[in-house]
């Protein structure tokens, strides 16, 4: 059986992006990734993170928000930032991690002008698919060149 490959999703406060990405990564490549989500600090679990990854049929409830201070092992093969902050802020990891953006909207702030609940979800789900999407293509995406995807 070939060893998974130790991913880690970092953004700001590990409340949204990084915990789809998480998500995604368990629910889609659990056989290929063993995958960890953080944050450069913690802003807690956003509730329509949540409700947009249950539409669409991933339960990431039971996480929680947290810092790279809060693993236990912090040796990892790639380390993918998914917001500019956590890209431009990324702190160091030992051992031989490559580090990754690929960076993604930022629902909450995509959602400050929404009219409505249902419009501020629509902003949501088009992250969630997006992060769908990309991690859909780990690990094979990971071998293209340069460290922006």
């Amino acid at each position: 059986m070939e060893k998974k490959l130790r991913i880690i999703f970092l953004c700001t406060g590990n409340s949204c992006r990084s915990q789809m990405a998480e998500g995604w990564a368990k629910h889609l490549k659990a056989d290929q990734i063993d995958a960890s989500s953080a944050g450069i600090e913690t802003h807690g679990l956003n509730p329509r993170a949540v409700r947009a990854m249950a539409e669409a049929g991933v339960d990431i409830s039971a996480h929680r928000s947290k810092t790279v201070d809060d693993l236990p092992d912090l040796s990892f093969d790639y380390v993918i930032t998914v917001c500019d902050h956590a890209h431009e802020s990324c702190p160091l990891f030992s051992g031989k991690a490559v580090i990754v953006h690929a960076g993604f909207d930022d629902p909450p702030r995509l959602a400050e002008t929404a009219a409505n609940d249902e419009e501020a979800m629509t902003c949501y789900r088009r992250v969630r698919d997006e992060i769908r999407d990309f991690v859909a293509q780990l690990p094979e995406l990971l071998n293209k060149q340069g460290e922006h995807l």
